[in-house]
């Protein structure tokens, strides 16, 4: 594995047997200050060593940029990590036999590591004399510091590489959340995985294979007939394949390279592979053992923490666009489909009470984009707020409730895509900004065709002494009521324009409210209070009475009273409540039941 870092480091640095001017300039210089007429950056690779930095070498070898390693004494400087400093290679027993004497004229040979950041030896950058010579302190000092600084100018290389393949990755898995949760039917799921994977990711197949009664069978790419999709059509889920063994035990399976497949997997897998000019596998299970996700590769490959993470990030969103294609496949009303999926558990908070409603549509075809969400999140540093003393700060919550416009299932895909890229931008704000996560998911979504927009409140709650903080921002959303203990409701009627299809650069604002022990916030979607024939403010009304004369009951009761104030409407709307109570100073809460769902058919 070591090995296949140090190459997949090299294949990051984007060098290899062809003339690079930052590298030559490394070359020049140690030609000159070291007083050399042969001076290389030689980078080695698996089967041959390649000099990307060069001055004074001879032809064939100038034009070509590299040798066999029958010619190499960079692989040496590899495999020791140490300098290697000759002064008459003919000498040692090391070197006399190689052909770089006589070919390359290669007598008197200083070569210093050239590093990554991990500590892997790439090559050397070396000085070669055609004569004897004995190297003086100062020359080798000099080369030392030449080779630290080509080293750092790799790593450079490397990190800027590293960064744009996530910023590739990250880019692929915001088109993987929006495109496979558009897939009607598995062929169109795997159609749309396939133009998902080109590019800057490069794996040569992904092969989606569902579970059976027998073991796992390939989902056949509509357009797409080369020997390698149609090579693993079914395998018995006793094979030793990775496939099966990533089914069997419901694990990720990694193979680097042939070698570990061979090894762990026998010849038969590795001729498989051979037959098909692959090296590398990657196996990840389905969620609820649906089946196996995997990706093959034709070369040897390194798989970091943060690839393997985008693989299982991207597998899951297959997983969820099977999920649903199954359900379609099996008739399930798509109502029922939205209410399994949008319904978050709510966390256990101490010092909250929290419950939440959902009512689909009276119509089930008629489903919406109605969703809520509740999550913890780290509290703010020391030094943003109040001081912390010294007790370590409670995690925030969030909370947030939307509304995508629409009634039917394309509405309901884009409300998963906006509440997950919420999140996400939620948890890449240091801050936790409400209002710049909003902003975020403008920018993010001002770009990808997803209808008319939607509404949206997302707010933190932040432990503060005796009371809990309130930062909210409202895209367009009906206003959060709070009441406050004594029943007093307040409407918290500041709002920006909606959530999606707003202008470029659009300015978002968080606002401020401090929560005091029993008071009671409510978020709501407009199905709760707009209704056909009546205004939306008498219904605003409507709840802001009820929250006063009921909000101060268990919340399931206040939730169920909701419920019962909509039987004599026709609900051609979705509606969704978050009820949420401070019950208590976060450090010292009054003991409550954790939250819950309530969710009801009228």
């Amino acid at each position: 594995m070591d090995e296949l870092g140090r190459l997949e480091a090299l294949r990051l640095a984007g060098l290899s047997a062809a003339a690079d001017p930052g590298m030559d300039r490394f070359a020049r210089l140690v030609a000159r200050l070291v007083r050399v007429p042969v001076s290389l950056v030689s980078l080695l690779e698996a089967d041959r060593q390649v000099f990307p930095g060069m001055t004074g070498l001879e032809e064939p070898w100038a034009g070509q940029r590299q040798t066999s390693l029958s010619h190499s004494f960079c692989q040496h400087v590899v495999a020791s990590g140490e300098p290697l400093v000759l002064d008459d290679s003919r000498l040692y027993r090391l070197t006399c036999a190689s052909l770089a004497i006589p070919d390359l004229r290669v007598i008197a040979y200083a070569g210093m590591p050239l590093t990554d950041a991990d500590g892997h030896v790439l090559g050397s950058l070396c000085a070669i004399d055609h004569e004897p010579r004995k190297w003086a302190e100062d020359e080798l000092r000099d080369l030392r510091d030449l080779a630290e600084a080509c080293s750092v100018e790799l790593r450079l290389r490397i990190a800027t590489q590293q960064i744009r393949r996530d910023r590739d990755q990250a880019d692929v898995l915001l088109r993987a959340s929006v495109e496979l949760a558009r897939s009607r039917e598995l062929s169109d799921l795997v159609r749309r995985l396939h133009r998902l994977f080109g590019g800057p990711v490069e794996p040569s197949y992904v092969t989606l294979l569902l579970a059976d009664e027998r073991g796992l069978s390939r989902v056949a790419h509509p357009d797409d007939a080369r020997p390698a999709e149609g090579a693993v059509d079914h395998v018995e889920r006793d094979a030793d394949l990775p496939c099966a063994q990533a089914m069997r035990e419901q694990r990720t399976v990694f193979v680097p390279d042939r070698t570990a497949l061979a090894d762990g997997y026998g010849p038969e897998a590795a001729h498989g592979f051979d037959s098909l000019g692959l090296s590398s596998v990657l196996c990840v299970p389905l969620a609820r053992g649906r089946g196996v996700l995997m990706w093959r590769w034709a070369e040897a490959r390194v798989l970091t923490v943060t690839e393997e993470a985008f693989f299982t990030a991207v597998a899951g969103y297959v997983s969820q666009a099977v999920e649903r294609t199954l359900f379609v496949e099996n008739r399930l009303s798509t109502a029922e489909q939205l209410q399994s999926a949008m319904l978050t558990a709510l966390p256990a908070v101490p010092g909250l009470e929290m419950a939440a409603l959902y009512l689909p549509a009276a119509d089930q075809d008629m489903v919406g984009g109605d969703w809520y969400d509740a999550y913890p999140v780290p509290a703010e540093p020391c030094g943003t707020a109040e001081p912390c003393g010294t007790d370590v700060r409670q995690p925030a919550l969030i909370l947030s409730i939307g509304d995508i416009i629409g009634h039917d299932i394309g509405a309901a895909a884009v409300m998963g895509q906006v509440r997950s890229m919420l999140r996400q931008a939620t948890l890449g704000d240091p801050g936790h900004s409400p209002a710049a996560a909003l902003a975020a998911v403008d920018s993010t979504f001002a770009v990808l065709p997803l209808g008319p927009g939607g509404t949206a409140v997302h707010a933190r709650l932040d432990p503060l002494g005796d009371r809990w903080r309130l930062t909210w921002s409202n895209a367009g959303h009906t206003p959060p009521l709070l009441r406050l203990p004594g029943g007093r409701v307040s409407v918290l009627e500041e709002h920006d324009l909606l959530l999606l299809g707003s202008p470029a650069g659009l300015s978002r604002r968080d606002h401020v409210r401090e929560l005091p022990q029993d008071s009671v916030l409510m978020l709501y979607t407009d199905g709760l209070v707009e209704h056909r024939d009546s205004d939306i403010d008498d219904g605003i009304a409507q709840a802001v009475s009820l929250l006063s004369t009921y909000g101060d009951g268990p919340l399931p009761q206040f939730l169920e009273v909701l419920s019962r104030s909509l039987e004599g409407f026709p609900r051609s709307d979705d509606v969704a409540v978050l009820a949420l109570r401070v019950t208590g100073p976060p450090e010292n809460p009054v003991p409550r039941p954790p939250g819950r769902h309530y969710s009801a058919r009228l």
